[in-house]
């Protein structure tokens, strides 16, 4: 059908040199769009016509229109339903469905008038006859002046539409009979030579290859890639932080945090009620542990309350990645002699926080780790000065802070040009000596660590002002199969 429909066009273009898709739609009495479909494939032909995009404007009668053609105009309608003696105003309005607006079109052309001398207003007809115009115009649309089609428009009784059309002409190589151009060059052609008479499609350099159904790297992945190859670039070992439940003993206790901290509270974290505690521990870690908690110990006084194992044994999901890293740093010592060791992680924690555009119960912590001898705060600072001039951030600030499980603490600044002034993106310190300590490190071991959230970075980079677009059921699925690989300014 399609072909046959090309025939036919170019069989008009033979005889009238030129043609419109619109005229050729009328003429060969096919669907306008079957047209455009058929000129566009006769189009593949090198130079059979020329084509050129063009529009028509035209003026049709909307619905309210077509209710004045069939029945006349609403100011006729009101005029002929008075009778010569007259009708009251309230029955006239209810006379037919566009009496109200017919009755002030009526007023206005002095067709009608209004008669309040007995109390009730009264209409009577001021003229004996009329002519209805707009009836008569819309009748026929194209002979009418285009002020007054501007006035039917805002009336709601014609309406413009424009067409999309295109304006076809022979071309330099035209003919009524068209060859398939091959697409291919077969075996066939080749062994029989056809391939010298054939003519070949030409080939479309800028034509997009089909897209392929693979799956997409979410930006907090792909942001956490760019932050992997730092740690590894600086010689840091990767942390297995896959075990998302843990002990109260490895998440607070181990840390040098109290027992009656508020941050072991419910309202804070997530607690696990199936298996609700835990049962293996390192006994003689744990009784240094519980030592350094209760009556203190290597030049500490301790916090000198009742340690329970109860409180220890309760499973939760764990608030912080350093859990990790004081399982890592007790393993590194069962393992024999210390040696210098840099470690780091980046996976997910927990806490029992109100949802909201910053924050979520559910986030990615990234934390570096670095245990060797003599290590000092001006360690500290000119690693983490290293670590974010790779991600492109220059300008830092520390002011001090107090977290349980290190001493000195420092919270990390940088100032964001976009935002013209100082934001918080980090926390870090050393380890405190009651933390080391107990998992036997020597005494001129020091331990230094920092962290930030992945989420924060990825919002900056992607340009997300609401945690919740990024992760959770309003991701924008386009946004992750759009969005490009990310390149820190490193």
């Amino acid at each position: 059908m399609a072909k046959l429909l090309s025939n036919q066009v170019l069989e008009y273009l033979d005889k009238h040199n030129e043609a419109n898709s619109l005229d050729l739609s009328t003429e060969l009495g096919e669907h306008h769009d079957l047209v455009i479909g058929a000129i566009k494939s006769l189009q593949t032909f090198d130079d059979l016509i020329t084509v050129k995009p063009t529009v028509k404007k035209i003026w049709e009668v909307v619905p309210e229109g077509i209710h004045i053609l069939e029945n006349g105009s609403h100011e006729a309608v009101v005029y002929n339903n008075v009778p010569d003696k007259g009708i009251p105003q309230q029955e006239l309005i209810k006379s037919s469905p566009y009496a109200k607006l017919g009755f002030s079109k009526a007023m206005a052309a002095g067709w009608i008038k209004l008669d309040n001398s007995s109390g009730t207003p009264i209409v009577k007809k001021k003229v004996s006859s009329i002519v209805d115009t707009v009836r008569e115009h819309l009748k026929d649309v194209n002979n009418i002046p285009e002020k007054v089609k501007t006035e039917y428009k805002k009336r709601n009784l014609l309406r413009e539409v424009v067409i999309n059309m295109l304006h076809v002409e022979k071309g330099s190589n035209f003919s009524t009979k068209t060859e398939k151009l091959e697409a291919d060059l077969t075996s066939d052609l080749l062994t029989h030579s056809a391939w010298k008479i054939k003519k070949f499609k030409p080939y479309n350099f800028d034509a997009l290859g089909a897209t392929l159904q693979i799956g997409h790297l979410h930006p907090l992945l792909k942001v956490r890639h760019e932050f992997r190859k730092i740690f590894l670039e600086m010689g840091f070992t990767e942390m297995p932080a896959n075990n998302y439940v843990d002990s109260s003993f490895w998440n607070f206790d181990a840390l040098f945090q109290p027992q009656q901290h508020p941050a072991r509270d419910a309202h804070d974290t997530f607690f696990v009620s199936e298996p609700c505690i835990s049962t293996k521990f390192p006994m003689e870690y744990l009784e240094k542990v519980k030592t350094v908690h209760s009556k203190g110990a290597y030049g500490s006084q301790g916090y000198r309350y009742d340690w329970k194992l109860e409180e220890a044994q309760k499973n939760l999901l764990r608030t912080h990645t350093t859990s990790v890293s004081a399982r890592m740093l007790y393993k590194l010592m069962q393992e024999g002699e210390f040696k210098p060791v840099k470690y780091f992680s980046i996976d997910r924690v927990f806490r029992n926080e109100t949802l909201d555009a910053t924050h979520l119960a559910e986030f990615h912590q990234i934390e570096g780790v670095i245990a060797d001898y003599g290590l000092t705060l001006g360690d500290l600072i000119g690693t983490i000065y290293e670590f974010f001039k790779k991600l492109g951030i220059t300008q830092l600030r520390f002011k001090p802070a107090y977290n349980p499980y290190t001493e000195p603490s420092m919270e990390i600044f940088c100032y964001h040009n976009g935002l013209e002034k100082w934001i918080e993106i980090g926390n870090s310190g050393m380890f405190r000596p009651e933390m080391v300590l107990p998992m036997n490190l020597p005494p001129d071991v020091n331990v230094i660590a920092w962290g930030l959230s992945l989420e924060r970075p990825t919002m900056i980079k992607y340009g997300l002002n609401n945690i919740r677009d990024l992760v959770g059921p309003r991701v924008d699925m386009e946004m992750i199969h759009n969005n490009p690989i990310c390149r820190l300014e490193k």
